[in-house]
């Protein structure tokens, strides 16, 4: 069992991401969609996919108790994509992010993913300050963020990618935020 915090909705499962999920993440790295908003990550083998898990999700789940969440399907426990709240380099504040395998887009997993994870960022996490990216051609991403509360700020640009980015933000309410904040880091438990 997992040290850190899963989370449910009515249709999926939300795990933390491990190594456990290296073949289920080669195949969505390599997705067309990925590929097209979010870039190739030159993962091409499932030991490449472990290691990506390992610099990318464990490090920042061992140091801050979130990060990447395999969404999984209830149902038949299939895993549809991921959802999660990265501490992204070049961007203050955490960005809520999330990518689905293209035969469970349009299904309203995305959304209900990613209202569980803004719902335990601000109330479990106490993440006073949100914040997304997305390429000026996804739509569907914008969609969502707007359906999440997430209002265009500006244009930005990240460390090592040239591309100018749409940054969506949301400001919570500091005191809602940290009155609700019930989340214990392992770590600090004696």
């Amino acid at each position: 069992m997992t040290r850190y915090r899963s989370f449910e909705t009515e249709r999926l499962l939300l795990i933390p991401t491990s190594e456990d999920d290296a073949a289920f993440m080669l195949k969505l790295l390599n997705s067309p969609t990925w590929i097209r908003y979010i870039g190739d990550r030159n993962v091409h083998s499932v030991e490449e996919a472990a290691a990506y898990i390992r610099s990318k999700v464990t490090e920042q789940l061992e140091r801050l108790g979130y990060a990447n969440y395999t969404v999984i399907r209830k149902t038949d426990q299939e895993k549809l994509g991921v959802c999660g709240l990265y501490d992204r380099e070049g961007l203050e504040g955490i960005d809520i992010g999330f990518a689905f395998l293209p035969e469970h887009e349009k299904k309203g997993y995305a959304l209900e993913a990613a209202l569980e994870i803004k719902r335990a960022g601000i109330e479990e996490f106490g993440i006073t300050q949100m914040k997304a990216i997305t390429v000026k051609d996804n739509v569907a991403s914008q969609r969502l963020l707007e359906k999440l509360g997430l209002k265009f700020s500006k244009l930005v640009e990240l460390p090592n990618d040239p591309e100018e980015l749409l940054l969506y933000e949301l400001k919570v309410d500091d005191e809602a935020a940290h009155a609700k904040h019930t989340y214990i880091h392992p770590e600090s438990i004696t």
